[in-house]
């Protein structure tokens, strides 16, 4: 199961990585006015959809794998959650459900999601860089 989750958590990982990348490249093919500000949106909704399933997915799994490893929920004392933990799990147990405390996962996709707004402005301007580059020495020949 913890193969399946980490499997999964990879691959939104990397699609909020490689996302502006391919939006980027698939607007500059096309010939349109405003590629910038269409840039902005169309990767700002995508790569938001994806960080709020990414969000959703840590809080599901993380659930799920505590359902899995024995923990209940729904217990009134420390004694009766971790009753039908193996003594084996239990660390792994106690480190995900300090995870799980404080702020809900929409929070801390919108708080992360701040931080990762630079970088849809960064693959922007690196690939804007290199295609004046290239039609420069294209040019020059």
């Amino acid at each position: 199961m913890e193969t399946i989750v980490e499997i999964i958590s990879f691959t939104l990982l990397m699609g909020l990585f490689v996302c502006p990348i391919i939006i980027s490249r698939q607007l500059h093919k096309r010939v349109i006015r405003y590629t910038f500000i269409v840039y902005l949106i169309v990767g700002t909704l995508a790569t938001a959809a994806i960080a709020f399933t990414f969000g959703w997915w840590t809080n599901y799994s993380d659930k799920k794998l505590l359902d899995h490893l024995g923990y209940h929920f729904d217990a009134m004392n420390d004694k009766e959650r971790f009753e039908n933990v193996a003594p084996d799990n239990m660390e792994k147990v106690k480190s995900i459900e300090k995870g799980r405390m404080g702020i809900g996962w929409p929070l801390k996709v919108i708080m992360s999601y701040i931080f990762y707004t630079p970088y849809l402005l960064l693959v922007y301007f690196v690939g804007y860089y290199f295609r004046k580059r290239s039609t420069k020495t294209v040019n020059n020949k």
